[in-house]
C-alpha cells in the first residue's frame, strides 16, 4: 500500500537511514566524499518526489533505489584522472601514510571473500547482512521479486562457504 510521506516522516527517515545510506555508497564508491553527495542527493530527489505528492511503498527501499541509480549515473560520467588532478585534490606522494594504507588493506582483505562472489550475489548479501535490508525491501530496490531474491541470497551463501572453506584448506 503506498501511502504519502509527510516533512516528519522524511525527516525521521533522514536520521534513521542517512548514515546506512552513505555506508552503501561507500561500499560502492570507495569515496567517502563521493559517497556524503550521492547520499544528500538521494535524499534531495527524494524529497523533490514526495513533496510533490507523489506516494512511496516503502521509503527505505526507495532510497536506495535512488542511491543506486546515482551510484550507476556517476560510473558512467567517471572520467580519467591525472596525477595534477589527484595533487589539486591533496594527494601528495611525499606524505607517509602507511597505517592508512594498513587500515585500508585489512578492510579489503575482510571483504576479499564476498570480492571472490559475482555481483549478482555479493549485491543482495551486502544489502541483507551489512545493509541489514529485508528480502522484500531488496527486491524493491532492484526491482526483482521476492522469490528471486532468496534464491540468490541462499546460492551466494553456499558459494560463500566454499570459497572460505577453499581459502582456509590453502
Amino acid at each position: 500500500m503506498k501511502a504519502r510521506v509527510d516533512q516528519n516522516q522524511f525527516l525521521e527517515a533522514y536520521n534513521q537511514y542517512a548514515d546506512a545510506i552513505f555506508r552503501h555508497c561507500y561500499y560502492k564508491t570507495s569515496d567517502r566524499e563521493k559517497s556524503k553527495d550521492i547520499m544528500q542527493d538521494t535524499f534531495t530527489k527524494a524529497w523533490e518526489y514526495v513533496s510533490s505528492g507523489k506516494e512511496v511503498e516503502n521509503l527505505r527501499a526507495f532510497l536506495y533505489r535512488i542511491a543506486n541509480n546515482l551510484i550507476i549515473d556517476g560510473f558512467r560520467k567517471k572520467k580519467s584522472v591525472s596525477l595534477d588532478d589527484l595533487q589539486d585534490e591533496g594527494f601528495d606522494p611525499g606524505v607517509d601514510k602507511t597505517d592508512e594504507m594498513i587500515n585500508i588493506m585489512d578492510g579489503k582483505l575482510a571483504l576479499g571473500i564476498l570480492d571472490q562472489l559475482g555481483e549478482q550475489y555479493r549485491e543482495v548479501i551486502v544489502m541483507r547482512f551489512v545493509e541489514e535490508l529485508s528480502v522484500k525491501e531488496i527486491a524493491e530496490v532492484l526491482n526483482e521479486r521476492e522469490n528471486n531474491i532468496s534464491v540468490r541470497l541462499h546460492r551466494g551463501l553456499e558459494k560463500l562457504k566454499e570459497i572460505f572453506n577453499h581459502e582456509q584448506q590453502s
